[in-house]
């Protein structure tokens, strides 16, 4: 089953927990607004890239969304060092 955290103390506290087995790290590019959007102060303010951390426990698979890099990449290296750690990036898509 699913389940949202959205604070980041929070997260931590649950990947250092002894259920958790793996996490996966996902970015994903979000679609380039138009021109005319553009121009707006909070088209301009919009993240561009969105990342994904999904923490498998026994009972939920826990994910927390990120729009700021530079936080992603600071609880990318807070992760617990026993924890697997599994890099998922869209940069080769897959073949069918």
């Amino acid at each position: 089953m699913p389940q949202q955290v959205k604070d980041i103390k929070k997260f931590l506290e649950i990947a250092r927990r002894k259920d958790a087995t793996l996490a996966r790290i996902k970015k994903t590019a979000l679609k380039t607004p138009t021109s005319a959007a553009l121009k707006t102060k909070a088209a301009k303010k919009a993240p561009t890239h969105v990342t994904k951390f999904k923490i498998r426990c026994s009972r939920y698979l826990y994910t927390l969304v990120l729009d700021d890099a530079e936080k992603a990449e600071k609880l990318k290296q807070s992760l617990p060092p026993g924890l697997k750690v599994e890099d998922l990036s869209n940069k080769a898509p897959k073949k069918k």
